[in-house]
């Protein structure tokens, strides 16, 4: 079923969920960001995600369930199995003496209903909910993975066991491995060679947590079909190797990046997944808040220049120029890229992958690039003198090019193109705008509770100008009556009160004055401060106001974007 927007919109007016100019804000940031006019209304707080369920239900004829707040026994969801309940969109969440309660996005799908009626005998209500509540609720599942992953491990141990079915479980427990990587959100999968066994660790929201521990005999067998399936050669030990391959989801193919090191204990394998999520990300859903878009829009607009995003490796900053070209991407506009490697296909947009074997480097694909008369360059990285120069020249004559660096803060990026070897005039006249930015965990919101302050919180923001300067603003609130947030740890977020990750940034606006000090040669604490004086938010401004809306907490920001 395609839910009619208009209809939608419609009723949202009507029921004064929201006014006319209301909506009217909402379409127009959709058309010009590439977003749903919902993302407005949700980050501009007008509208709660639960008032705008009620809507479309109410649209449906439907009741609305929120099921960040529905606890949801195992019983009651094992009645619909994991791949139907992916496959259809729904969820069983609670049984009643009338039925069975399910949960879907198209409460309308009379064949899913028919086919869970036959399944647990008895009447099905339907209740409508987003297809983000249902995506989380969904990683409830996991406990039933992991028994099935500790039982194929169980029977592996089988000395009995013929060669054939071995190989069936080696490649029965490799696809384990990727699928509760994939269902518990983790980003990679290291697996880590020690003398007598291999650690298995999945990166998930940034942070590294242990998983199982494998005999080394069994990694060994693992490691040759990861070979395999990535076109490695498995007879290689002492080299390193690169390579790629691809799974299949309820949600569909997953493509996994996969690279093997020789190490004094064997070979330790890392694979990145480049989940589909990443590719459907706007600015606003990275967490670029409404006085930030329109830096970057206003820079984004110009036909030729600089757009420049710095932060340390695994920032998001790859996921956030593709969240600028999703925006530039047109028909009537020539898109080119040169990325190490091409992490996702942009349909419409030529993509080049960089290959040392033949010498085909980020320098050299630009230059090849450029004579394609692009209208829009992306470099995946400015690594050297040379990237650099032919990156600005590309900027200065026509072309709007996109890039990453990596430097600290927004501040640093100018001082280090000019120790790059580009002359200060060249970085003034071609760089429109740099976006600096870490990502922080966001607080799980099926466990989300308020708290109030600790002594050493209070301290904090007492202590800290930027902090006390931003509670100057929040209407003479005092330190004593603030409330944050914390995730107080459940099943979904494993325990961990934490569920995903946002940007915190610092948009650093090009204008005359800031180019005169570039021109000056003049350090990045004078930079920042100047930028800071013209209304520049720092990275821990942006992450505090996260921490006051309840999205993060004061610990994540200050892990990210100390400055002290």
């Amino acid at each position: 079923m395609q839910l009619n927007e208009d209809l939608i919109k419609k009723n949202l007016v009507e029921q004064n969920y929201i006014t006319q100019e209301d909506l009217k804000k909402a379409e127009e940031f959709a058309k010009e960001y590439k977003t749903s006019f919902s993302d407005y209304l949700f980050s501009e707080n007008l509208l709660s995600e639960d008032l705008y369920g009620q809507a479309i239900a109410e649209h449906l004829g439907v009741k609305y369930v929120n099921l960040k707040k529905q606890k949801i026994d195992e019983d009651v969801l094992l009645l619909i199995p994991e791949l139907v309940a992916k496959t259809k969109k729904v969820i069983a969440f609670e049984r009643s003496e009338k039925g069975v309660k399910v949960a879907m996005n198209d409460p309308q799908d009379i064949e899913t209903l028919g086919l869970i009626e036959k399944r647990v005998h008895q009447n099905v209500i339907p209740y409508f909910t987003t297809i983000e509540q249902l995506e989380e609720a969904f990683t409830i599942y996991k406990g039933s993975l992991k028994e099935e992953f500790k039982g194929v491990l169980r029977k592996l141990k089988n000395e009995e066991l013929s060669r054939e079915e071995k190989d069936s479980m080696i490649i029965t427990v490799l696809d384990l491995l990727l699928r509760y990587a994939h269902q518990n959100k983790a980003s990679d999968i290291h697996i880590d060679a020690h003398v007598k066994k291999a650690v298995v660790r999945y990166r998930i929201d940034g942070i590294l947590h242990d998983v199982l521990e494998l005999p080394k005999n069994l990694y060994e067998y693992i490691l040759t079909r990861i070979k395999i399936l990535s076109k490695m050669r498995t007879d290689e030990h002492r080299a390193a190797q690169d390579g790629k391959m691809r799974f299949e989801t309820s949600e569909g193919k997953i493509d996994v990046r996969v690279s093997v090191v020789p190490v004094t204990q064997g070979e330790t394998t890392v694979m990145r997944l480049l989940s589909a999520r990443s590719r459907k990300f706007s600015l606003v859903d990275l967490g670029l808040q409404e006085r930030d878009l329109k830096k970057v829009k206003r820079a984004i607009k110009h036909p030729h220049g600089m757009v420049l995003v710095t932060g340390p490796t695994g920032s998001g900053k790859t996921t956030t120029l593709y969240a600028v070209l999703k925006i530039v991407n047109k028909r009537e506009i020539n898109i080119a890229t040169i990325e190490d490697p091409v992490e996702y296909d942009i349909e419409g947009v030529s993509q080049i992958q960089v290959n040392t074997k033949t010498n085909l480097t980020f320098a050299k694909g630009l230059r090849s690039i450029v004579r394609q008369d692009p209208d829009i360059i992306m470099v995946g990285e400015i690594r050297d003198e040379e990237t650099a120069g032919i990156a600005v020249n590309s900027a200065l004559t026509g072309h709007l090019v996109l890039s990453t660096l990596h430097t600290n803060d927004a501040a640093t990026t100018l001082p280090r193109l000019l120790d790059m070897e580009v002359e200060p005039f060249l970085v003034a006249s071609t760089v429109n705008v740099v976006i600096a930015q870490r990502l922080v965990r966001k607080i799980c919101t099926k466990c989300r509770a308020s708290v109030k302050l600790s002594a050493e919180q209070k301290k904090f923001i007492k202590s800290h100008e930027v902090v006390k300067k931003m509670m100057q603003g929040r209407k003479g609130k005092k330190v004593s009556d603030i409330t944050l947030y914390h995730g107080a740890g459940c099943p979904v977020c494993s325990g961990t009160g934490y569920t995903g990750r946002v940007g915190i940034f610092e948009i650093l606006e090009m204008d005359d004055e800031i180019r005169e000090l570039v021109l000056k040669r003049a350090s990045s604490d004078e930079i920042t401060e100047l930028a800071k004086k013209k209304g520049m938010s720092t990275m821990l401004e942006d992450g505090m106001d996260k921490v006051f809306k309840g999205i993060t907490t004061i610990e994540e920001v200050l892990r990210m974007a100390s400055d002290d």
